[in-house]
C-alpha cells in the first residue's frame, strides 16, 4: 500500500557525502546549466533546450505535485548543487514507480549517484510503500548501468532503438529494482 504522505511531504534525505533535498528555486541556474552540457544532454536524451524560465516553472510546480518526487542532490558540506533525481509515474495500485536521475558533468565517476539512488529507493521501499523501481537507460551508457546494477536494478528488457542522437539510432534498456524480500513495507495508506 502507498502512502501518498511520503510524495506530498518533500522529505531530505541525509547520506554520507550527500543530501537530497526538494528541487527549490535555488536550484534552477545550476540545473540549467547542467542541461547545457552536450555530454549531460546526450545521456538523458534532452533533445529540447530548456530556458532557464522554463526551469523555473517547472520547478515551481515541483513542489506542489502529490504524484511524484523530485529531489536536487546537494554536496552535504558545501550545500552545492550536484544534480537532481525523480521518483515519478506512481501506479498505486501495482506499487511501482520510475527513475531517473542526472548529475552535473563534476559529480560523476566519484560514488555520488549510487548513494543517491540507494537513499532515494531506501525512501520508495520503506515509507512510500513501492516494490519495483523501474528506470530506462541508453545502451551506450555502461557506467550508469554498472551503477544502477550495483544498486540492485537488473536488466528486464531493450528497447530497440528508440533514441535517435545525432544521426543514429540507439537501444534503451529497461532496468528494475525490486523492494529486498526481507523488507517488509512499513508505510501506511492514506488517501
Amino acid at each position: 500500500m502507498i502512502d501518498v504522505r511520503a510524495l506530498t511531504e518533500k522529505p531530505v534525505l541525509e547520506g554520507d557525502r550527500i543530501r537530497l533535498v526538494p528541487l527549490a528555486d535555488r536550484h534552477a541556474s545550476a540545473f540549467h546549466a547542467a542541461f547545457q552540457d552536450p555530454e549531460t544532454r546526450r545521456l538523458t536524451g534532452t533533445h529540447h533546450d530548456w530556458t532557464l524560465a522554463e526551469i523555473r516553472a517547472w520547478i515551481a510546480e515541483c513542489g506542489t505535485r502529490t504524484d511524484r518526487l523530485d529531489l536536487a542532490v546537494e554536496d552535504r558540506e558545501t550545500g552545492g548543487y550536484l544534480g537532481d533525481l525523480a521518483l515519478s509515474r506512481i501506479d498505486r495500485d501495482n506499487a511501482h514507480g520510475s527513475f531517473r536521475i542526472a548529475l552535473v558533468p563534476g559529480a560523476t565517476g566519484r560514488g555520488l549517484g549510487p548513494e543517491a539512488i540507494r537513499l532515494l529507493l531506501g525512501h520508495a521501499f520503506d515509507r512510500v510503500g513501492l516494490h519495483r523501481v523501474e528506470l530506462e537507460v541508453f545502451a551506450f551508457n555502461e557506467r550508469a548501468r554498472r551503477g544502477y546494477e550495483k544498486c540492485g536494478f537488473a536488466v528486464e528488457g531493450r528497447l530497440r532503438e528508440a533514441l535517435r542522437w545525432d544521426g543514429a539510432w540507439h537501444d534503451v534498456l529497461l532496468m528494475a529494482a525490486l523492494r529486498p524480500t526481507d523488507a517488509a513495507p512499513t508505510a501506511r495508506t492514506t488517501q
